[in-house]
């Protein structure tokens, strides 16, 4: 039942969620005819874009079926019509997908078991489960408000009081459940709530107190319509929709450890009425993922989004994996981070840097060399022939010259960047300065070219440096004999402003300053980063205008770009940097 699709895997790295699956698979606790020993899911609310935290969670799901030959299944808890819509729907398949996990696999007969699934596929069933709670005492109808309701739950100093409906009888607890299904009241004027045992209102767990099983919302559904008007809650839906799908690992997050108990009693008591055969899924909890320099939040997302703060779910400021994607990160730099930090019971902080450090890992083996000069100053070299154009080579990649070679014109004018002059070198500065005093201007090297030698410099009419001029020694070209009688220390990228690519590249940057912008009650927004984006004009050397969109490169010295998959058109791509060569953050 395995998917080759979600193949191969990874050398495997134990941590506690596997030490139970393999003791699971010892004992045989899930070998059910016909199914695999291990089924996990992955159940997003289809209310938002997917962030790297959900991204963490992918993997996880799919990586331990795939490890352990059984199935993983994508499933949408699609329970609460007002939020949900299929634009979520859509781009939550897709970043599944670019990921590189299917939730198609391959049927005994030869043929393909579809294991994408909603919850509402299963709203009869929900609804009869919930006839049968009422019929056995096990759920009420509460008519209270909502205020009376929640000051009469407590708090976690202080016990809950019992419902006045609580002792309503099951038969007109199950009349008015089923005229709330008829839809003969209004939104909030009843609501079904389960009763896990008589002093349930004291427990200590809060969600245990009479918890909220089905409300009253009339609202179109997206792929319902208005078949219903009323809804189960998550923590009703969630187990049913395991157990209807078979799961043996329910994998969720720390903040749903608390919410187990009544996982574990309403599928038992579900099993005692004959719903579902033993043994029922068993959920397991994991710390989620704490990215510093990100919110995760779906309402603050959503408002970076409304607002206007960033271009959208997509920005490549945002930590959404579709966010992600346009920034030029790879499924295998997230499917490695993941696998880096692990899983474990214990909350804590991950540094954004280990995420920007496995996209450099991915990259740097693979990523073709290119010349971008992103801050132009124009450099004229005075005594090279006017007309005379010249090709220079370089490797497409350093260590793989099985990837060829690329060439570029020098011509007599260039682009270089503008810190690569100083009319006052400061000390160990090996680039362009002028002759100073008597003493001659300096000597670098152009990469892949000529030796030059600085003679002077013009400025507007503002002071602003605009032009730097340079002789060049004619038997110094790179790769040529006698170059290397030239001793240099200055070495400098550049691009020939006759045939240089002009291209659009945004150079992007942690969209917050501040490690922890949702902590301690922050205003996050007091936090946004003013140099998280910055759009510039470069010249590239003229190849580039063959990029496709996602193609990525390294500009040498700057660091790994990405031809933008939106904004590029054939011949004429727009870049965004992934990422800087090396961490700019680091003493920040």
């Amino acid at each position: 039942m395995s998917n080759d699709k979600n193949s191969p895997a990874p050398v495997l790295t134990s941590n506690f969620l596997r030490a139970i699956v393999e003791s699971d698979l010892a004992a045989g606790t899930h070998v059910r005819e016909g199914m695999p020993s291990v089924i996990t899911r992955f159940p997003p609310e289809p209310n938002g874009y997917l962030h790297i935290g959900h991204a963490k969670s992918i993997c996880l799901n799919f990586g331990l079926a795939r490890d352990y030959q059984g199935r993983c299944n994508l499933r949408f808890d699609d329970t609460n019509p007002a939020k949900e819509e299929q634009e979520y729907v859509d781009t939550i398949i897709d970043s599944v997908k670019w990921l590189g996990f299917d939730y198609d696999y391959p049927a005994a007969d030869g043929g393909v078991e579809h294991h994408l699934h909603y919850a509402s596929d299963y709203f009869d069933q929900l609804y009869a489960m919930a006839e049968y709670l009422i019929e056995k005492g096990y759920a009420y109808v509460d008519s209270q408000s909502a205020d009376d309701m929640a000051a009469n739950r407590g708090n976690f100093n202080t016990p809950g009081k019992n419902s006045p409906f609580r002792d309503r009888p099951a038969a007109e607890s199950l009349q008015i459940f089923r005229d709330m299904k008829a839809g003969k009241y209004a939104d909030g004027e009843h609501i079904l709530r389960a009763k896990t045992s008589e002093d349930a209102m004291s427990s200590p767990n809060m969600n245990l107190r009479d918890p909220a099983i089905y409300r009253i919302r009339h609202a179109h559904h997206v792929r319902t319509g208005d078949a219903w008007c009323i809804y189960p809650m998550y923590d009703y839906t969630h187990p049913i929709s395991d157990a209807l799908e078979n799961i043996t690992h329910s994998i969720c997050t720390l903040e749903f450890q608390d919410h187990r108990p009544f996982y574990d009693w309403l599928l038992a008591t579900l099993s005692e009425g004959g719903f579902f055969k033993l043994p029922v899924p068993r959920q397991y909890e994991f710390s989620r993922l704490n990215l510093t320099y990100v919110v995760t939040s779906k309402r603050k997302l959503r408002q970076l989004v409304e607002e206007k703060i960033v271009d959208g779910w997509d920005d490549p400021r945002m930590p959404t994996i579709v966010g992600l994607r346009r920034r030029g990160y790879t499924p295998e730099a997230i499917k490695l981070f993941c696998e880096r930090i692990g899983v474990t019971k214990a909350d804590g902080w991950i540094d954004m840097s280990t995420l920007e450090g496995c996209i450099r890992e991915d990259l740097d083996p693979k990523a073709p060399r290119a010349t971008a000069v992103l801050r132009p100053l124009k450099l004229i070299i005075d005594n090279y022939p006017e007309g005379l154009t010249e090709e220079c080579t370089s490797p497409v990649h350093p260590h793989h010259p099985e990837m060829g070679v690329r060439t570029f014109p020098i011509t007599r004018e260039l682009w270089i960047e503008e810190e690569d002059f100083m009319e006052v070198p400061s000390k160990g500065y090996f680039r362009y300065y002028p002759p100073i005093d008597d003493k001659p201007g300096s000597r670098v090297r152009l990469r892949h070219g000529y030796v030059t030698e600085c003679t002077g410099y013009d400025k507007d009419e503002n002071g602003k440096v605009v032009a730097v001029h340079v002789n060049y020694f004619p038997d110094s070209k790179s790769g040529t004999p006698g170059s290397d009688n030239y001793k240099v220390k200055g070495n400098i990228h550049w691009v020939s402003a006759a045939t240089a690519l002009e291209a659009e590249v945004r150079l992007y940057d942690r969209l917050f300053t501040d490690a922890n912008p949702d902590a301690g009650g922050k205003d996050f927004l007091a936090l946004l980063n003013p140099n998280a984006k910055e759009v510039v004009t470069a010249y590239l050397e003229p190849g580039m205008s063959a990029a496709q969109p996602d193609q990525r490169f390294q500009f040498e010295r700057h660091g790994y770009f990405v031809a933008d998959r939106v904004d590029s058109t054939p011949g004429k791509p727009v870049f965004n940097r992934i990422v800087t060569l090396k961490d700019s953050w680091v003493a920040k």
